[in-house]
């Protein structure tokens, strides 16, 4: 579904990041985000079979350089998010195409300060359920384990030589694979991509009955 004449632009606009040359290859662009666009709607489609999804957010390739070290005026690379939806479902879906640097993402990128704290509640009371999704032997030979900003230190109001303390010092929860442009360039690609967004569900359904209840279990 990801044609090789998109990866071929992303790698050139890489390459040539600059306003001059993208007004002159603006017609590839229009392709490519149409092509990135349309596999991020088919994705969604596949993906919602198993899933409630709530909506689907794609992103275009003009950066924002406000806040940027980076001015360089575009991105080198197209993608789109899902967020799951109603209140019981929660964390999102991410997938990121460029060329040499592929990948897919789920979990929990910015939990407000009550979520994360909720969520380092139940790692201190009992961390052994989270514990064992994610060191699971398929879901780490799918996702090498759990990806996210960490504090050097305990969080405040838990103890340094707590037994979950390298749950605790998380600040984000995230899951993520890799793919080559090869696995890209496959006619199975799509599938392979909604695959790996299901092998997600065990962590985000974990994560959702946290943050949809108390400390005594109870729903909230």
């Amino acid at each position: 579904m990801i044609k090789k004449a998109t990866l071929n632009f992303l790698n050139d606009v890489g390459e040539n990041n600059n306003r001059e040359w993208f007004a002159e290859h603006k017609e590839r662009y229009l392709a490519a985000k149409e092509n990135v666009d349309e596999f991020g709607e088919i994705v969604f489609e596949k993906l919602s079979k198993t899933d409630v999804l709530e909506k689907l957010k794609l992103y275009r390739i003009y950066k924002d350089v406000r806040f940027s070290k980076e001015k360089i005026p575009y991105n080198r690379h197209l993608g789109g998010r899902m967020v799951r939806a109603m209140k019981y479902r929660r964390g999102g879906y991410y997938f990121h195409i460029e060329s040499g640097n592929t990948f897919v993402v789920g979990g929990f990128w910015r939990p407000s300060k009550e979520d994360l704290l909720r969520i380092r509640q139940e790692f201190a009371v009992d961390a052994n359920a989270f514990w064992k999704i994610i060191n699971d032997e398929e879901f780490l030979q799918c996702f090498g384990g759990l990806k996210g900003e960490q504090l050097k230190t305990a969080p405040k109001g838990f103890p340094k030589d707590h037994e979950a303390i390298d749950l605790l010092r998380y600040k984000q929860f995230m899951v993520r694979h890799n793919f080559t442009d090869a696995e890209v360039d496959s006619p199975d690609f799509v599938n392979k991509v909604v695959e790996t967004f299901q092998a997600m569900r065990p962590f985000l359904d974990y994560m959702s009955v946290v943050l949809t209840t108390d400390e005594n279990g109870e729903e909230v």
